[in-house]
């Protein structure tokens, strides 16, 4: 009778055990890790801020340089360092597999490229001169019944729609960015959560993460908090964490009022 318990007692301990290594292994297949390192030195980096623009998820690099994220194939990962050029990495089937992956940054300084200035030269010839003067590319937009013009900037599919919008009605102007971007507006909740976003966008004041995670150019967030009656000195100094928390106090207030109609 003993060797049968103790047979019973062996079978349920070997299950456990098995189920625990199937855990584990489920969860090294789900999880990206590599190397970052400095493209100059190649020295590792530590505490670089490593995102998973599809999944959400934060993480650093230790003091070696090494991070472990929750990724799978064709995620996009986004790196930022104070002072080196962010950069964004798709994660394949071979990173995942081999655990080597080295990522290289660059310093912002050896990251700019040269820039060349030409002062106009004019020749006081009429025809010469004015082959060599940049025009004004940007287009205007000037409607009926209205004295004033209004410039959009880079043709853009959504410049006219964008001008219409802000002087006709403000409220027309949220609901076309919020309702071109469900997806991204669902995930203001999910960059919430993650104490490690978090705390990169309280140190943030550039925008650049807050509208990769969102997928919104920068003018779109600058839109969408005015149009919230945020005050401009709010929008130019706020961190990007304040800004995360204004877009997602406006979104929900957008979510019920457009229940109400």
């Amino acid at each position: 009778m003993n060797k049968y318990i103790l047979l019973l007692f062996s079978l349920i301990c070997f299950s456990g055990f098995s189920q625990d290594k199937k855990k584990n292994s489920k969860e090294e297949e789900n999880e990206f890790a590599a190397t970052i390192i400095n493209a100059l030195t190649d020295e590792p980096m530590s505490s670089v801020h490593i995102i998973n623009l599809n999944q959400v998820k934060g993480t650093i690099t230790d003091q070696d340089g090494k991070f472990k994220i929750p990724a799978v194939a064709n995620d996009t990962l986004y790196l930022t360092y104070l002072g080196f050029k962010s950069q964004k990495i798709r994660v394949t089937n071979d990173m995942l597999k081999f655990k080597d992956t080295k990522i290289t940054l660059t310093e912002l300084a050896f990251a700019l490229e040269e820039v060349v200035v030409k002062p106009f030269e004019l020749t006081g010839f009429l025809e010469i001169d004015a082959k060599n003067i940049t025009l004004n590319d940007s287009y205007q937009y000037a409607i009926s019944g209205l004295n004033t013009g209004y410039e959009a900037g880079n043709k853009n599919p959504s410049a006219v729609t964008k001008v219409l919008g802000a002087i006709l009605n403000p409220a027309d102007l949220l609901r076309n960015l919020f309702g071109k971007k469900p997806a991204q507006m669902r995930k203001l909740r999910q960059i919430k959560e993650d104490d490690r976003i978090r705390d990169l966008l309280a140190a943030k004041f550039d925008r650049e993460t807050l509208a990769e995670l969102l997928q919104l150019e920068k003018i779109d967030i600058e839109d969408i908090l005015s149009n919230c009656n945020y005050s401009k000195t709010f929008i130019l100094t706020a961190n990007d964490l304040q800004i995360l928390d204004a877009i997602s106090g406006c979104y929900e207030e957008y979510k019920v009022l457009n229940r109400k109609k």
